[in-house]
């Protein structure tokens, strides 16, 4: 079992690895269409795709929770 001071370190990776999934399938169906070699397309598009979301992720979530903390009450 993974200590839970890592829960949101793996929340972040998860969802990375989630919404990577999603917009990369998306986005190589909508700009190459749904044929031969979608899959290796798909992949290849993903690959690229993941580690970008990453770090992506811990870039923005400080800077995003002050701009919450900041608008919410």
């Amino acid at each position: 079992m993974i200590p839970k001071k890592y829960s949101n370190n793996l929340f972040m990776i998860m969802m990375s690895f989630g919404m990577s999934v999603i917009m990369c399938a998306v986005i190589t169906a909508a700009g190459t269409g749904i044929h031969d070699g979608y899959v290796e397309r798909f992949f290849k598009a993903w690959v690229f795709a993941f580690p970008v979301a990453i770090i992506a992720a811990f870039t923005m979530a400080p800077i995003t929770r002050k701009l919450v903390d900041k608008i919410t009450k």
